[in-house]
């Protein structure tokens, strides 16, 4: 899907995040990546097979 130089993360790859947006529904919530991720504004993501990605925001340290 990707058509970039040089070519984005794929979606599995540990830093498929960076890949660039293709579509982009904030008022909804989530993000399309050229690399086929849709990721969600609460830092959710799907695979372009299906599988789910739970929200990984960092944890606040405590005081």
């Amino acid at each position: 899907m990707c058509t970039h130089t040089p070519k984005c993360p794929t979606a599995d790859s540990p830093d498929a995040e960076a890949a660039y947006v293709v579509a982009a529904h904030p008022e909804q919530g989530w993000s399309l990546l050229c690399n086929g991720l849709v990721l969600f504004e609460d830092t959710g993501e799907l695979l372009p097979d299906g599988r789910v990605i739970a929200p990984h925001r960092p944890v606040a340290a405590l005081a």
